[in-house]
Formats: structure tokens, C-alpha cells, sequence
């Protein structure tokens, strides 16, 4: 297996991976006829185990396949806990611990600059001494991600970057995995808990990553900053991957994520343990 994952690996550095997600990208948009989408949407739920119990379209009511990857849940098929913080996204809980006080965080053994995931240095010091949390989205999971706690999004910065997959043979063989691919980094600040940011990070054939503050479009390299701030609720919908990926989340000191790593689903306290 140890052998299997680096030749993987090693392919994967080869490959055009930018060109290759924007034509998947641009194929998964095209129109789809409903016997097609019908039949293309089952075998990838199939395929993935996907359950779209929860999904607000039945299979074949999809226009285009990033329809169905992207699709929207039926009104109340989450409940939001009213604890103070809780997950962004469904997926896996895959890591946690507490920021450095180099504000270092250190994922699968490998060391992350915090100032280089958020894009800004200055802003990364803030964090020192606080937690992180990393939730992994599968490509059977639902891929909205939403607001962490109540607050203000003030700043939104897209991030250049390659985009190597964030699955465990890119964690283990991609040095500096986070901070090599596409991000953008989506700033709250909150009334009780300081600043709040959401990194959602990119990966092959995730060559979009639509920011709902930044007018719905996908998110190009830059700052944005939010005049006047948008106020977000606790569970409110701030961005969509299209397909499967990572994010990041990273709080100031005051408060410990108890949430043991495993399955989660947005909505769900990380401040008690399940």
C-alpha cells in the first residue's frame, strides 16, 4: 500500500492538475437530459454510497451534474445545536488540536503556517494559543459549507494555488498540502468568541469555489473586504465546493473543540464530545 500511494503520488505531481479540473468543471455544468441525469446520478450514488434521503431534488430532476454535487438539502434535514460553535460542513472531522504558539498547526504530522493558509501574516498571530479544527468532505457528502457562529463576515480572501487532492495519499505525500492548493479564507468576527475563519481549501477537479459573500461567483485571487460586514447566523450557508475537499477552521484562545474526530455533519457542536 506504502508503495501503491507514493507511485500515485508521484503520478499526480505529473499531471496537469489545473487544466484538468477546469475541463472537468466546464463537462460537469453541461446540460444533462433527465434520463441522463437520472442515469449518471445513480451510478454515482452507487458508486459512493451517496444518500440523497436528505437531498431537496429526487435523482433525474438535476440539470447538470454539478446540480446534483452541489445540491441543496430539504428545509430542516439539519438541526443547528445551540451551542456556541459547531461544524461547517458534513464530512469527517479528521483532525483537531490546539494552534502553536508559533501559530503552527500540525495536520497528519505535517506542520501548517498559519499566516500562509489565511493569506496574512499579521492576522495569523491572533490564533496563536487557540484550536483548530480540519472537517474532510468525501465525495459522497454533501458540499455547502456554513457559517461556524453568529458574527460579521468582514473580509474574504481568495488564494492562489495549485490543486493537489486532499485525501489521504495527498496529506501523506504532498509536503505542505494546505497551503499549496486554491483557498479562500472567509473572515467572521463574532460578539463572544473573537475571530472565526473558515479556510475551504481546494483540490483536483475542485477547480471552483463559490464564496456566497462575494456575490455567489467563484472566488478569484485577492481581497475582499465587506463594506458594510455581512452578518451571518450560526448554520447560514457561505460557500459551495464543487466537488469534493477540506476546510480549516481556526479560533482564538477561550474556547476547546471537544468534538472527538470522526463523522460529523454541519450544524453539530464541536464544543461536547458525542
Amino acid at each position: 500500500m506504502g508503495i501503491a500511494t507514493l507511485l500515485a503520488a508521484q503520478v499526480l505531481r505529473a499531471l496537469p492538475r489545473v487544466r484538468i479540473s477546469r475541463a472537468v468543471g466546464r463537462l460537469c455544468e453541461q446540460p444533462l437530459p433527465s434520463a441522463v441525469s437520472r442515469a449518471v446520478t445513480n451510478a454515482y450514488c452507487q458508486a459512493y454510497r451517496v444518500d440523497l434521503e436528505d437531498a431537496e431534488l429526487p435523482p433525474g430532476a438535476f440539470p447538470s451534474f454539478d446540480a446534483f454535487f452541489t445540491r441543496q438539502l430539504k428545509p430542516g434535514a439539519r438541526t443547528v445545536s445551540a451551542d456556541a460553535l459547531v461544524s461547517p460542513a458534513d464530512g469527517a472531522l479528521s483532525a483537531q488540536g490546539i494552534v502553536d504558539p508559533g501559530a503552527r498547526i500540525f495536520v497528519k504530522g505535517q506542520p501548517y503556517d498559519v499566516g500562509e493558509l489565511v493569506g496574512d501574516p499579521r492576522d495569523a498571530a491572533r490564533y496563536a494559543g487557540g484550536e483548530f479544527a480540519v472537517v474532510y468532505l468525501a465525495p459522497r457528502d454533501y458540499h455547502r459549507i456554513h457559517a461556524p457562529a453568529d458574527g460579521n463576515i468582514t473580509l474574504v480572501r481568495g488564494l492562489p494555488g495549485d490543486l493537489f487532492p486532499v485525501n489521504s495519499i495527498g496529506e501523506r505525500h504532498i509536503p505542505q498540502l494546505f497551503v499549496r492548493n486554491q483557498r479562500a479564507a472567509i473572515v467572521i468576527d463574532t460578539p463572544g468568541l473573537g475571530r472565526v475563519t473558515v479556510v475551504m481549501v481546494g483540490a483536483v477537479i475542485v477547480g471552483r469555489i463559490t464564496v456566497t459573500a462575494v456575490g455567489g461567483s467563484d472566488i478569484a485571487p485577492g481581497q475582499y473586504p465587506m463594506q458594510p460586514p455581512r452578518p451571518v447566523r450560526k448554520g447560514e450557508e457561505i460557500g459551495i465546493f464543487h466537488l469534493g475537499s477540506t476546510v480549516v477552521l481556526l479560533l482564538e484562545p477561550g474556547l476547546a473543540v471537544a468534538r472527538e474526530p470522526g463523522p460529523i455533519r454541519f450544524g453539530e457542536s464541536l464544543l461536547r464530545a458525542v
